[in-house]
């Protein structure tokens, strides 16, 4: 999915004339500070596709002559062009604002086409922009916003708390050396995820930090299936929360499923568009007489081969049987390929060594290789 920066003009790319806020002659463009340097580094370094999104008030009419609009807009648009700063679309609302238009930001009328194509992924794009209508829109839209503002710390917190807007606003920033630095750094500060699910068996949240120091908390009511996530937490290096009550009092089989349901949905979305990832990861470990052999790809397509044996029906009070489960229904949604092999003896080492090195294999897999390459000659995974 495309991920998209809706950019604000006046204010944003260009500086707005303070008197007026018209750019209605060459005089008066004047360009933002170091936006070529860092809107031209964002273009070449990161996967987003640019959409400008400006309102004009009155263009066309006496007040505001297209004559005068052009000339500037298009001079403009060149010394873009010449740096490789290319805009999908600008789209332009020409009405006042007591017009109260459906195009107008922050509405969203002049942007439908992102809104119902799933080829655009709203959640991770940003609108960028020095009003408060753009982080408005940004909300209106599903996106987030980057806010230019010169305010202090405390009175952008204050502003944007009057507005609802301060889970909307992802970073206010000063320039555009700000926003690239924040953009450089999204990546890494998105892979988490919270997922809720419920049924009417079970409900399950998961809150899931990739980049963690192995901190877990977990309460499914299953003691040996608790040890077990505490073990994919701590030697995958990622933060596990999961909190799940279920209908222990018939069985541990929803209970259990629907925890795999939720923790590979977590991952999925905490891996988002998976560029820059190793994608693949594999580990053999030994626990005394076992050994587990674990082999994961976040391919986006799920597969699991399973060649483990138990001769014990429950461990720990969990029956063993579960736990070819849960790793299935963890592949069917993290959309993983995942094989696994276990030899051993010992029930509890066999287990707890297949869980130690899905979590090794794990941290291999999702560790970020320092490029924003997509690990796929497919271009899509």
């Amino acid at each position: 999915m495309q991920k998209v920066l809706f950019i604000d003009r006046d204010g944003t790319l260009i500086i707005e004339p303070p008197v007026d806020y018209q750019v209605d002659s060459l005089e008066k463009l004047e360009y933002f500070p170091m936006v070529f340097k860092y809107l031209s580094k964002i273009v070449e370094e990161m996967d987003y596709q640019l959409v400008m999104v400006t309102n004009q008030d009155g263009l066309g009419t006496e007040s505001f002559a297209e004559d005068t609009f052009w000339p500037a807009h298009n001079k403009m648009m060149k010394a873009l062009t010449n740096e490789g700063i290319y805009f999908k679309e600008v789209l332009i609302d020409r009405s006042f604002p007591e017009d109260n238009a459906p195009t107008r930001k922050p509405r969203t009328g002049l942007l439908t086409e992102y809104m119902n194509s799933k080829e655009y992924d709203l959640k991770n794009s940003f609108v960028i922009g020095d009003r408060l209508s753009d982080i408005e829109l940004a909300k209106n839209l599903g996106a987030k916003g980057i806010w230019i503002s010169d305010m202090s710390e405390f009175e952008g917190n204050l502003t944007l708390q009057s507005k609802d807007l301060v889970e909307t606003c992802a970073a206010t920033v000063k320039d555009w050396e700000d926003i690239y630095q924040f953009l450089k750094a999204r990546p890494l500060l998105q892979r988490r995820a919270t997922i809720h699910r419920k049924t009417n068996e079970t409900d399950i949240s998961v809150s899931l930090e990739l980049d963690g120091n192995g901190e877990s908390e977990n309460e499914t009511g299953i003691g040996f299936f608790d040890h077990m996530l505490d073990q994919l937490a701590k030697h995958s290096g990622c933060n596990l929360t999961v909190k799940a009550t279920g209908d222990l009092h018939i069985d541990e089989h929803h209970t259990v499923e629907d925890v795999a349901i939720t923790i590979g949905q977590a991952f999925r979305e905490a891996l988002g568009d998976k560029r820059g990832i190793n994608r693949y990861g594999h580990f053999l470990l030994p626990m005394d007489e076992a050994l587990a052999q674990v082999a994961i790809d976040f391919s986006g397509r799920p597969w699991m081969v399973w060649n483990v044996e138990y001769h014990r029906e429950k461990v720990g009070g969990m029956p063993t049987e579960m736990f070819e489960h849960f790793f299935k229904s963890f592949s069917d949604n993290a959309q993983c390929n995942l094989n696994i092999k276990v030899e051993g003896k010992n029930e509890h080492h066999k287990i707890e060594a297949t869980f130690k090195a899905f979590a090794k294999a794990i941290k291999m897999a999702v560790q970020k290789d320092g490029t924003d390459e997509l690990p796929s000659t497919k271009g899509v995974l």
